[in-house]
């Protein structure tokens, strides 16, 4: 999902950069024709169900941005900045959850693949630079983005962390993200859509993380993992956190998702399934993990 990951790999042979958009439009289509061969049974099965089959045809109808997600992939050299492998992990919860209230920090060139894989659901991208927003949103206007601004650096981060350590509104305990200012790692000034919404999935590629001056992940982790444990309705919620080959990324999962969450790692790509604080055995400890 990052800008300088596509930079870096704009150069690769024509026909390198044609398999994967066409794999990921076929990838989207498989979805919807799964989607409609489960339409198809629920006609016959439940022919004498008329309200239960008007929802379940509902459900699985094909949304507009599907069809475009198929057109987009199917005709564009440019890819996501995920493979395929990576992909398939979010991909195999969404076909369990949608539709479902899904937020990603980061607006991409998967942007509009996650929104059609998530139909009838609330697709939500948090983005950093507006200009980006922009340019993104000429090629694919339906997508829902918020443009945010972060207060952090990435050569603050192991600061920050000391800083979680000892100050008890950073304590998972008391911690919250509207309005507290005492914790540095709390994403405030968002939109109030943010934090009155119960996510279900949270996917953390942005924001950008690889230069000193650049905001870094560090806030977004912490805030995944604030909304996690504060979770009031049913299930975990799942977080997906990409690049954790770096550094930072790495050191604030373990120290914020947590280890005993992990429950897949593929490529640069690791799955958590945080459990709200009423199904954890220590609730009020001092710390997440």
């Amino acid at each position: 999902m990052k800008r300088e990951d596509s930079v870096k790999n704009r150069h690769f042979l024509v026909d390198k950069r044609w398999i994967i958009p066409i794999v990921i439009a076929v990838f989207i289509a498989g979805s919807i024709a799964i989607s409609s061969f489960v339409k198809t049974a629920d006609y016959s099965i439940l022919c004498s169900l008329a309200n239960t089959r008007f929802t379940a045809v509902n459900k699985y109808s094909t949304t507009p941005v599907q069809l475009q997600a198929i057109i987009h992939y199917a005709t564009s050299p440019v890819v996501p900045q995920q493979n395929i492998q990576e992909i398939s992990v979010t991909f195999d919860v969404l076909k369990k959850r949608s539709p479902c209230n899904f937020l990603v920090f980061g607006l991409g060139y998967d942007s509009l693949m996650w929104t059609a894989l998530n139909p009838n659901g609330n697709t939500i991208f948090l983005e950093e630079d507006q200009s980006w927003v922009q340019s993104v949103l000429k090629t694919a206007p339906g997508l829902r983005v918020h443009a945010v601004k972060y207060k952090t650096q990435l050569k603050e981060a192991d600061d920050l962390l000391t800083h979680y350590w000892s100050e008890p509104s950073c304590y998972p305990s008391k911690a919250y993200l509207r309005g507290n200012d005492k914790c540095r790692l709390a994403l405030t000034g968002f939109p109030d859509e943010y934090y009155d919404t119960e996510w279900d999935l949270i996917m953390i590629d942005a924001p950008r993380g690889w230069f000193p001056e650049a905001p870094g992940r560090m806030a977004a982790i912490f805030s995944a993992a604030v909304m996690a444990r504060n979770r009031k309705g049913s299930g975990v919620t799942h977080v997906f956190l990409h690049d954790v080959n770096r550094r930072v990324e790495k050191l604030f999962a373990e120290e914020l998702l947590c280890r005993k969450y992990l429950v897949k790692s593929v490529g640069r790509l690791w799955h958590f399934e945080i459990p709200p604080a009423s199904n954890m055995s220590s609730p009020n400890s001092d710390r997440f993990c």
